[in-house]
Protein backbone atom coordinates (compact mmCIF):
# COMPACT_ATOMS: atom_id res chain seq x y z
CA UNK A 1 0.00 0.00 0.00
CA UNK A 2 1.22 3.39 -0.75
CA UNK A 3 0.14 6.26 1.03
CA UNK A 4 0.10 9.64 -1.27
CA UNK A 5 0.23 12.94 0.81
CA UNK A 6 -1.33 15.68 -1.25
CA UNK A 7 -0.71 19.30 0.05
CA UNK A 8 -4.19 20.00 1.16
CA UNK A 9 -4.05 17.67 3.84
CA UNK A 10 -5.96 14.49 2.42
CA UNK A 11 -4.74 11.26 0.78
CA UNK A 12 -5.54 8.87 -2.12
CA UNK A 13 -4.51 5.46 -0.93
CA UNK A 14 -2.90 2.99 -4.10
CA UNK A 15 -3.74 -0.48 -3.33
CA UNK A 16 -1.95 -3.03 -5.40
CA UNK A 17 -0.99 -6.54 -4.50
CA UNK A 18 2.31 -6.09 -6.95
CA UNK A 19 4.68 -3.83 -5.73
CA UNK A 20 8.45 -3.80 -7.59
CA UNK A 21 10.92 -4.87 -5.54
CA UNK A 22 12.99 -1.34 -6.04
CA UNK A 23 9.48 0.32 -4.68
CA UNK A 24 10.80 2.68 -1.19
CA UNK A 25 8.29 1.49 1.57
CA UNK A 26 5.39 3.96 1.86
CA UNK A 27 6.72 5.61 4.70
CA UNK A 28 9.38 7.40 3.34
CA UNK A 29 7.58 9.01 0.60
CA UNK A 30 6.02 12.12 2.78
CA UNK A 31 9.64 13.06 4.17
CA UNK A 32 11.09 12.80 0.90
CA UNK A 33 8.47 15.29 -1.06
CA UNK A 34 8.81 17.90 2.03
CA UNK A 35 12.40 18.08 1.12
CA UNK A 36 11.85 18.18 -2.78
CA UNK A 37 9.19 20.95 -2.42
CA UNK A 38 10.97 22.89 0.30
CA UNK A 39 14.04 22.75 -2.68
CA UNK A 40 11.69 23.71 -5.39
CA UNK A 41 10.56 26.77 -3.30
CA UNK A 42 13.11 27.98 -2.28
CA UNK A 43 15.00 27.52 -5.90
CA UNK A 44 11.73 29.54 -7.31
CA UNK A 45 11.89 32.37 -4.82
CA UNK A 46 15.72 32.82 -5.16
CA UNK A 47 14.80 33.01 -9.36
CA UNK A 48 11.54 35.37 -8.28
CA UNK A 49 14.17 38.08 -6.41
CA UNK A 50 16.82 37.75 -9.33
CA UNK A 51 14.24 38.16 -12.40
CA UNK A 52 16.38 41.16 -13.80
CA UNK A 53 19.56 38.95 -14.23
CA UNK A 54 17.37 36.44 -16.53
CA UNK A 55 16.87 37.69 -20.46
CA UNK A 56 14.17 34.56 -20.56
CA UNK A 57 12.22 35.13 -17.61
CA UNK A 58 8.66 34.46 -18.32
CA UNK A 59 10.14 31.14 -20.71
CA UNK A 60 11.40 30.10 -17.15
CA UNK A 61 8.61 30.63 -15.05
CA UNK A 62 6.60 29.05 -17.63
CA UNK A 63 8.57 25.81 -17.76
CA UNK A 64 8.60 25.82 -13.67
CA UNK A 65 4.57 26.17 -13.85
CA UNK A 66 3.90 23.45 -16.49
CA UNK A 67 6.15 21.07 -14.68
CA UNK A 68 4.63 22.11 -11.22
CA UNK A 69 1.04 21.69 -12.51
CA UNK A 70 1.64 18.04 -14.22
CA UNK A 71 3.58 17.29 -10.97
CA UNK A 72 0.12 17.66 -8.77
CA UNK A 73 -1.85 16.23 -10.97
CA UNK A 74 0.61 12.92 -11.47
CA UNK A 75 -1.00 11.35 -8.12
CA UNK A 76 -4.54 11.18 -9.14
CA UNK A 77 -3.78 9.40 -12.79
CA UNK A 78 -1.15 7.13 -11.33
CA UNK A 79 -3.63 6.08 -8.57
CA UNK A 80 -6.27 5.45 -11.12
CA UNK A 81 -4.06 2.70 -12.75
CA UNK A 82 -3.77 4.53 -15.75
CA UNK A 83 0.21 3.83 -16.38
CA UNK A 84 0.83 4.63 -19.65
CA UNK A 85 -0.77 8.15 -19.23
CA UNK A 86 1.02 9.00 -15.62
CA UNK A 87 4.84 7.54 -17.50
CA UNK A 88 3.99 9.91 -19.61
CA UNK A 89 3.30 12.91 -17.41
CA UNK A 90 6.62 11.84 -15.40
CA UNK A 91 8.46 12.32 -19.22
CA UNK A 92 7.10 15.73 -19.41
CA UNK A 93 7.83 16.52 -15.47
CA UNK A 94 11.24 15.45 -16.53
CA UNK A 95 11.79 17.54 -19.36
CA UNK A 96 10.06 21.23 -18.34
CA UNK A 97 12.42 20.60 -14.81
CA UNK A 98 15.64 19.97 -16.95
CA UNK A 99 14.89 22.56 -19.53
CA UNK A 100 14.32 25.29 -16.48
CA UNK A 101 17.15 23.82 -14.35
CA UNK A 102 19.06 24.32 -17.39
CA UNK A 103 18.02 27.65 -18.11
CA UNK A 104 18.64 29.33 -14.77
CA UNK A 105 22.12 27.49 -14.33
CA UNK A 106 24.26 30.31 -15.86
CA UNK A 107 22.57 33.27 -13.58
CA UNK A 108 21.56 30.82 -10.81
CA UNK A 109 23.76 27.95 -10.26
CA UNK A 110 22.87 26.98 -6.53
CA UNK A 111 18.94 27.15 -7.29
CA UNK A 112 19.71 25.10 -10.12
CA UNK A 113 21.08 22.55 -8.47
CA UNK A 114 18.25 22.51 -5.95
CA UNK A 115 16.33 20.84 -9.03
CA UNK A 116 18.46 18.18 -9.36
CA UNK A 117 17.54 15.64 -6.30
CA UNK A 118 13.83 16.96 -8.17
CA UNK A 119 14.21 15.26 -11.28
CA UNK A 120 16.64 12.05 -10.08
CA UNK A 121 13.09 11.34 -7.88
CA UNK A 122 11.02 11.92 -10.93
CA UNK A 123 13.62 9.34 -13.05
CA UNK A 124 13.30 6.65 -10.20
CA UNK A 125 9.61 7.30 -10.10
CA UNK A 126 9.02 6.47 -13.74
CA UNK A 127 11.22 3.46 -13.19
CA UNK A 128 8.63 2.10 -10.60
CA UNK A 129 5.77 3.82 -13.07
CA UNK A 130 7.21 1.89 -16.30
CA UNK A 131 7.31 -1.53 -13.74
CA UNK A 132 3.57 -1.06 -13.14
CA UNK A 133 2.65 -0.79 -16.95
CA UNK A 134 5.22 -3.79 -17.77
CA UNK A 135 2.96 -5.77 -15.07
CA UNK A 136 -0.66 -4.26 -15.57
CA UNK A 137 -0.37 -3.69 -19.72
Amino acid sequence: MIKVALKRGFSITFDSDYEPFFQPPGWIIGPVWAVLYTCMAISLVNVLTKRQEFSNFALICTFFIIQLAINLAWPSVFNSERYLTSLVMLFFMIVFTALYAYMIYDVAPFESKLMWPYIAWMIFAAMINTAYYLEFR
